[in-house]
């Protein structure tokens, strides 16, 4: 049972470290002159779908940037509470596997 705990708690973490330094590495690239890094929301909404979406909403802020986009800023706080909803499920649940 605590192995299930570690597992889904090192998933979470890892899910959130790879949203925090995706939109860090968009916003350089961006800064240092790329044109094409803003353009794709896939990748973004992709890491939000897996769990992600509290660290990509908040990091986004900290950071000011694309906070101009109304579909990362509609989609994401929703992600944030199924994604929240989601993991008090899966922690509540690792009782009915024992």
């Amino acid at each position: 049972m605590t192995f299930l705990y570690i597992v889904l708690a090192v998933y979470i973490a890892a899910v959130n470290f790879y949203a925090f330094r995706f939109i860090k590495t968009q916003r350089d690239a961006y800064d240092a002159g790329a044109e094409d890094v803003a353009k794709g929301d896939g990748k973004l909404i992709l890491t939000a779908l897996l769990g992600g979406s509290i660290t990509l909403y908040v990091t986004m802020f900290a950071m000011r940037y694309r906070l101009g986009n109304l579909l990362l800023m509609i989609a994401l706080p929703v992600l944030a509470v199924v994604n929240c909803y989601c993991f008090f499920l899966a922690f509540r649940s690792i009782y009915l596997f024992l």
